[in-house]
């Protein structure tokens, strides 16, 4: 027992020393509770049409179709929490996408995190995802004791707020495994319930994802957004950040101290004008590394020309 704990306090020493904030670790176990919850908002079409989300259900909710032979999910949390602003006038986008694409910066550590545990910890099989493989990275956040649900569906913590990367590494080794959070600090507050522009934020913590802001700007790959929506995006040209941004717990946020998330320059200084002046030569090496390539420059000018008359906040 004692090594097990050694063993599991030494991963989370690499994982700080890789850049990550936190890390928790979990049994691994099969997610039956979180597949009938994903079952169900897949049945009510809350995915809209992000069809991926309905694959590979199976692997999502038991780690040992991952990896054979697996006893523990250890969870990572990386801060992106930034310390520069966008310039009034702007239009909005997420603060995940401000620098460069976090899947590429976060696999990399990933792997650095791994093969830094072998020379204590020997051979061992593991894999790691980030945000892009069938993993429900929340859940296992959630197990342990990264966080709670918050009502707008994300990882809350307590120290820091909501402004994290969440990623997995999957390994067939025993280890210590912390307790879930077993309080609930929202509390009776609904801000980000009452601030969702439009409407996707449902009671029980269910995000409808066919509503959301995200869905339409990054997800949906029509050529238009529906007219239903016109007026509602508050300026949000890429993703949304409305429910983070009111949420009490996100006092606390600090920025993060990681170089490749950085802001774009061009993400916190182009105005409307620029962006519609922008040639697809130019925005494919501007954003080569970035986020908003995940929208294409087709993507970006569709939801420009649909916010294009709507109030600048």
């Amino acid at each position: 027992m004692l090594q097990i704990q050694q063993n599991s306090q030494f991963i989370k020493q690499i994982a700080q020393q890789f850049g990550f904030d936190y890390c928790g670790i979990a049994k691994a176990v099969k997610l039956d509770d979180d597949a009938r919850r994903l079952e169900q908002w897949l049945l009510k079409g809350m995915n809209g049409k992000m069809g991926y989300m309905e694959n590979h259900f199976d692997l999502r909710i038991d780690p040992q179709k991952l990896v054979p032979g697996a006893k523990s999910v250890i969870t990572l949390l990386m801060n992106y929490y930034p310390s520069n602003w966008q310039e009034d006038g702007t239009p909005n986008i997420s603060k995940y996408a401000w620098g460069k694409d976090y899947h590429e910066v976060i696999r990399r550590k990933l792997h650095f995190v791994i093969e830094s545990l072998k020379p204590q910890l020997g051979n061992f099989a593991a894999r790691g995802f980030v945000d892009s493989a069938p993993v429900l990275e929340r859940s296992w956040a959630l197990r342990s004791g990264l966080g709670w649900l918050g009502k707008n569906g994300n990882l809350i913590n307590k120290e820091q707020g909501s402004f994290f990367f969440i990623a997995t590494i999957i390994v067939d080794l025993e280890l210590f495994y912390d307790d879930p959070i077993a309080k609930d600090y929202c509390g009776t507050c609904t801000k980000c319930i009452d601030n969702c522009p439009t409407d996707a934020i449902q009671e029980n913590k269910v995000v409808d994802g066919s509503k959301c802001i995200s869905y339409f700007t990054i997800e949906l790959k029509d050529a238009l957004i529906p007219q239903a929506m016109k007026g509602k995006f508050q300026n949000w040209l890429f993703g949304c950040d409305v429910c983070q941004d009111v949420c009490p717990w996100n006092r606390f946020s600090q920025p993060h101290r990681e170089e490749a998330f950085a802001p774009i320059p061009e993400i916190l200084h182009l105005k409307k004008d620029d962006w519609t002046q922008l040639t697809e030569e130019a925005f494919r090496e501007i954003f080569k590394e970035s986020p908003l390539k995940r929208a294409k420059y087709s993507g970006i000018q569709r939801n420009l020309q649909f916010i294009s008359f709507d109030p600048i906040d």
